[in-house]
């Protein structure tokens, strides 16, 4: 037995203290540093990761988390916790970034001069693999125009669940929604999306 502990009272281990995300937007809103400082200690790595999922490149996910963080400073006059937790708005401003990037990546394609010309060259299917490239990516433009189409909720369980990879009951709790109607918006979510992309 261990020095100091009664065999006949049970230890107790303390609750876990709660961070007060809504409380330090509402002081960053009223434009203290402090509190942004605070949020970046609690939250950056856990926000990281989640860019990271999305972008798949640490460096790439830095300069989302960066510009995220300027977002919470400027936009946190805008969260209302009504609407749903501090972490969670964080979040979606990190994944929102994550995604945008991705967007704009896939519309921008750098073709050098050697490239071009054998594009040129490949007029007749010499290089498949290069076609099936720009199809996917003529794909992955209606993907995201379908998904645009999708109300925020389906749109929400459907991006959580297969870019973040989270769980039915890891969605219901971010979005604060019942289990049944997060199962149900992602599998017509889903539905909506194979419809639109047929």
């Amino acid at each position: 037995m261990l020095p100091g502990v009664s065999a006949h009272r049970p230890v107790t281990a303390r609750p876990p203290q709660t961070y007060d995300h809504n409380a330090d937007l509402a002081a960053c809103a009223r434009g203290d540093q402090a509190a942004l400082n605070r949020l970046y200690q609690q939250e950056s790595r856990f926000l990281l990761g989640v860019a990271l999922r999305i972008v798949r490149d640490r460096a790439l996910a830095e300069d989302v988390l960066h510009d995220a963080f300027v977002a919470i400073w400027t936009k946190a006059g805008s969260f209302d916790p009504a609407r749903g937790n501090g972490r969670g708005w964080m979040c979606s401003i990190v994944r929102h970034g994550a995604l945008d990037l991705m967007r704009s990546r896939q519309r921008h394609v750098d073709v050098d001069d050697g490239t071009l010309e054998h594009l040129q060259d490949a007029e007749a299917g010499v290089a498949p693999d290069m076609t099936d490239a720009f199809a996917l990516r003529a794909s992955l433009g209606r993907l995201d125009e379908c998904l645009a189409r999708l109300d925020v909720a389906k749109r929400n369980c459907v991006l959580f669940a297969y870019l973040d990879g989270c769980t039915h009951v890891e969605i219901a709790e971010r979005l604060q929604a019942p289990l049944g109607s997060v199962k149900a918006w992602i599998r017509r979510g889903v539905a909506s999306l194979k419809e639109c992309l047929a």
